[in-house]
């Protein structure tokens, strides 16, 4: 491996394009290399002069999207991650999760990653080959559109400090954004690469990809497909290149239809509570469709989280004059589900609801867009009191609701113990749980 790494690095023109994955399976190979070949290698030197060919990338943003991106390609890249929150950045340098990731945890703790982070903008970009924005977009209703200003300020940055880097965004943007973005700044190497990952599974997901999307130039699209690949443990995987405009498209419309989905089941559980049906049975019998299938089937107080309350709406006001029904029931429907199941729970009439657990998903720390949230307003709109039990939430009060954090005390004070997902903590207190998990899985 020695000769093999010297005639690398003593490429005529080396072409990194091209030679990327040839240099970061050499790189894999040099840090994973059997001990009775670790002798041959004065490793000194050769990390040095691996560090000085790996890609240099900047991750911007330091959320379930940035710090999964910033563990996958620092497998085999030289990575910097940066976050205006210096605790989180103070958190990775020691090796530690910022949010709650089991898999990104275990990987920083025990690979060997190329990855440090920082909070200074000169350091971050300065040698910066790639710029991978994963910085948040949320949704302006008084504009109908995603606020774009802090990735239209980080891409001004990156240009600034290193103009011949290539900008891949990975946030979600505007369908048409990235190219106009492209036009009016006259740069021809932004990219838009869509990501598909759940909370608590993001790292997994970088791993295991369903599918790679890249939109924009061809050649920048092909290098950047690369870096994912190489680092992904799945080896065959579906890669699809397109322009930018139709990479985000694909993001809204992929969220839309998972929307729908989530909606479609809970639409069919509020018919089965009101008509004394057995939910299960009927989502079960329909589901033997294979066209249907078992999957993303359990119903939910609606569906939440970060993405798919805004990804929907957005696609929405993107619609604009083109003739739509769907797109907006879609919409629609996840409000009228969160008020029927505020309804059930009020006309029981108790005087302490528990909310068991604020989070959409299991194992995501995650409370933003919480359905669970939006219904546990509800019912204190209409005068009754509620508690709250959350081990994520250090503070002893929640929009208004106590935070108790005795599960002991919490299930005696409750009449009812609403819970979004079904926890081995409430079997002994079955007859008080509401909940409309029918399969115990998100």
């Amino acid at each position: 491996m020695q000769s093999e790494f010297k005639e690398f690095k003593n490429a005529s023109a080396l072409d990194k394009t091209e030679n990327q994955i040839q240099l970061n399976k050499l790189t894999r190979k040099l840090r994973h290399a059997e001990f009775n070949e670790v002798s041959e290698f004065n490793f000194t030197n050769i990390n040095k002069d691996l560090f000085l060919l790996m890609t240099n990338i900047t991750v911007v943003g330091l959320g379930y999207v940035g710090l999964a991106n910033a563990v996958l390609l620092a497998q085999n890249n030289n990575v910097t991650a940066i976050d205006v929150d210096a605790g989180r950045v103070r958190l990775l340098n020691d090796h530690k999760s910022p949010i709650k990731d089991a898999l990104i945890s275990q990987y920083l703790a025990s690979s060997l990653l190329n990855l440090r982070a920082t909070t200074d903008k000169d350091a971050a970009y300065a040698k910066a080959d790639y710029v991978v924005v994963c910085a948040p977009t949320n949704y302006d209703p008084d504009t109908n559109a995603f606020d774009t200003s802090v990735v239209d300020g980080i891409i001004a940055d990156a240009l600034e400090k290193s103009p011949n880097c290539t900008i891949v965004i990975r946030s979600t943007v505007p369908i048409g954004y990235t190219e106009k973005l492209s036009a009016t700044l006259g740069f021809d190497k932004l990219l838009f690469s869509p990501e598909f990952l759940r909370e608590g599974q993001a790292l997994y997901d970088n791993l295991h990809p369903s599918r790679i999307v890249v939109g924009g130039p061809l050649e920048p699209s092909k290098a950047f497909a690369a870096l994912l690949q190489e680092g992904a443990t799945k080896t065959e995987i579906e890669t699809l290149l397109t322009t930018a405009t139709e990479a985000e498209a694909i993001k809204l419309f992929a969220n839309s239809y998972l929307a729908m989905r989530v909606a479609y089941f809970n639409e069919l559980d509020s018919f089965a509570i009101s008509h004394g049906l057995n939910s299960k049975n009927i989502i079960t019998g329909v589901g033997l469709d294979p066209r249907i299938g078992q999957s993303y089937n359990n119903p939910s107080f609606g569906y939440g989280g970060y993405c798919l309350p805004k990804d929907t709406r957005q696609l929405l006001a993107t619609f604009g004059d083109i003739p739509q029904n769907l797109i907006e029931a879609i919409v629609t429907s996840n409000n009228t589900r969160i008020d029927f199941i505020a309804d059930q729970i009020i006309a029981r009439s108790p005087q302490t609801v528990g909310v068991y657990g604020l989070a959409m998903k299991t194992g995501s720390d995650n409370f933003r867009k919480s359905t669970v949230v939006s219904v546990m307003e509800k019912i204190q709109a209409n005068g009754i009191s509620v508690i709250v039990y959350e081990p994520m939430i250090a503070e002893q009060s929640f929009a208004g609701a106590p935070v108790l954090d005795d599960l002991i005390a919490f299930k005696e004070a409750s009449d009812i113990i609403v819970a979004n997902r079904l926890h081995h903590d409430l079997h002994d207190v079955a007859e008080k749980v509401f909940t409309r998990d029918q399969f115990g899985k998100d």
